[in-house]
């Protein structure tokens, strides 16, 4: 996220403005347009003396907590999203869309939290055994209360990150090792909570379900060497923890772990066969492209499957092409030829391949050799991915239809959907209009005791709806999709990007016709699964 970036959604945002001040209910930042209507009819330009608007203020602030016990019934009539839904960036028509492609682990294939302490364990014990770090490394634990998905390893600080859509550093979303930083702290360490150009190349973005564990250990790490004061670089130690996590995965550990406790670790799903059953029914083309081993998947599959109800079948008949071990990212750009994997012999043929062929599976490859094939290009194929750079950005510039796995999904709709959010929101809004108007009236030179007492009544209760908005979904970093102020994450802006549709998982598609039309909705800013509060709804007395 450079400062290219804010230059590039300029005309965006200037879009989004437009879009607050027509009052809808969908924004990007809070409802400047209600001010008026919210707290006072301020028709009245002539010009008060300073203590008058610091009065008038403060009897718009005391009407305003007088309102904040009334909003539940307010909320009555908002509307609600479904957190099953799915959520269009681009429109999309499903009638024409006719291969379906995905993605095994974390799209396919659900996990349960137990996973992430398997990885973190793992990674920690080659990290004592093969990197010589202490042996206390061995008895840190996972703790899956601290990270989310999105955030950013700052490989020269050490930091942990959250960044806004803007490419900001969250004042409330900077960790190094486990002790979140104060804005000051910030401020020394990076001049400015905007992140540039440079400092980018410096950060190493964490956004897949597996980058969990990565996020936490990388926490606990550095926080074990400085509660020993000792010297370290943190680039060695995203260094380390990279190598560990990847050996983790490339040497299998992980996977036969997984398959040696499935019950443990994997989530048994009917409605994934009844979706891909589905799209068979109606003609559709199916493969399958994942970074896994094929025993991994194979195994993993017929245990999800195994209790579905009139399974008698090969998982593989349900695809047109299964292709493991794809390496991807450097599958959409490498000129890699594909290998036909004997999963009898468990290796590879040497004859070229220039067909695909039914019941095979096969190995490697890449993106220009499958569309050479195939033939299946541009919009026609969708192709479902949990992994936001990984997965769907190559694709994306490829020109397929992308659709965004994203599990949380579900539950931070269902947080957003509570009363209690929305109230909390709406004082947020309110309380960031009344502030605004302080700053906007009283003058540098006019700003008195009164003020200085107004000014903090009001940054007290902006910060306590603040931080309990935060605290429902992530107590260290908050809500996946959202920074504290409500403005979409960076995270939120990387799935703008690369999706085209985004949903929690691939059988909410059971839910629409599948010839049915995804339109982007008329009243979108950015993400359209957020709905925001307009502290128009609340009149004070």
């Amino acid at each position: 996220m450079a400062s290219s970036s804010r230059k590039l959604l300029s005309p965006l945002a200037n879009t989004l403005k437009q879009g607050l001040r027509g009052g809808s209910f969908r924004g990007y930042t809070a409802i400047a347009s209600s001010a008026e209507q919210t707290v006072s009819n301020c028709g009245d330009e002539e010009r008060r003396h300073p203590d008058d608007e610091i009065e008038k203020i403060r009897r718009q602030f005391d009407a305003a907590k007088r309102s904040f016990l009334k909003i539940p019934e307010a909320l009555k009539g908002m509307p609600k999203m479904d957190p099953k839904g799915i959520y269009v960036n681009k429109n999309l028509i499903l009638k024409d869309v006719q291969v379906y492609g995905f993605d095994y682990d974390y799209t396919l294939a659900h996990y349960s939290t137990d996973l992430q302490s398997l990885i973190y364990d793992l990674a920690t014990e080659y990290m004592v055994n093969e990197f010589r770090y202490p042996d206390v490394c061995a008895t840190l634990k996972y703790d899956p209360t601290f990270p989310i998905r999105g955030l950013y390893y700052d490989k020269k600080n050490g930091c942990l990150l959250k960044l806004d859509f803007f490419g900001s550093i969250e004042s409330d979303g900077c960790y190094f090792g486990r002790r979140k930083l104060s804005r000051k702290e910030i401020d020394k360490i990076y001049g400015t909570r905007h992140i540039g150009r440079e400092q980018a190349r410096g950060l190493a973005g964490l956004m897949d379900l597996f980058c969990f564990s990565e996020a936490c250990l990388l926490a606990d790490l550095v926080q074990l060497f400085v509660d020993a004061k000792l010297e370290f670089d943190a680039s060695y130690i995203y260094q380390d923890v990279r190598l560990a996590i990847q050996h983790v995965h490339r040497s299998g550990l992980v996977h036969r772990g997984i398959l040696s406790d499935p019950h443990k670790y994997l989530v048994k799903n009917r409605q994934v066969l009844q979706f891909l059953r589905m799209l068979r029914e109606k003609g559709k083309k199916l493969f399958l492209l994942t970074n896994s081993p094929y025993y991994f998947v194979d195994g993993g599959m017929h245990f999800m499957l195994e209790d579905s109800l009139g399974y008698n079948d090969s998982w593989r008949e349900l695809f047109d092409v299964v292709i493991a071990k794809a390496n991807k990212p450097d599958f959409y750009t490498s000129d890699h030829p594909f290998r036909c994997y004997d999963t009898e012999k468990d290796n590879l043929a040497f004859t070229k391949v220039d067909a695909f062929l039914p019941d095979k599976v096969y190995y490697h490859g890449c993106l220009k050799h499958f569309l050479q094939i195939t033939r299946w290009n541009g919009p026609e194929v969708i192709y479902f991915g949990d992994h936001l750079f990984s997965d769907l950005r190559g694709p994306s510039k490829a020109g397929w239809r992308t659709a965004a796995i994203i599990h949380e999904l579900e539950s931070e709709i269902c947080i957003q959907n509570t009363d209690r959010y929305r109230s909390e929101q709406a004082k947020f809004h309110i309380l960031q209009e009344l502030l605004g108007k302080l700053h906007a009236t009283i003058a540098d030179s006019q700003r008195s005791n009164a003020y200085q007492l107004l000014l903090d009544d009001l940054n007290v209760e902006r910060l306590r709806a603040r931080q309990t908005m935060k605290e429902m979904f992530n107590k260290s970093f908050g809500a996946t999709f959202l920074t504290d102020t409500g403005q979409e994450s960076a995270f939120a802006y990387h799935i703008h990007q690369y999706a085209d549709a985004y949903t929690s998982k691939p059988e909410n598609f059971l839910l629409y016709p599948p010839e049915a039309w995804l339109h982007v909705p008329f009243d979108i800013k950015i993400m359209p699964h957020h709905v925001k509060v307009p502290a128009s709804l609340f009149k004070n007395e």
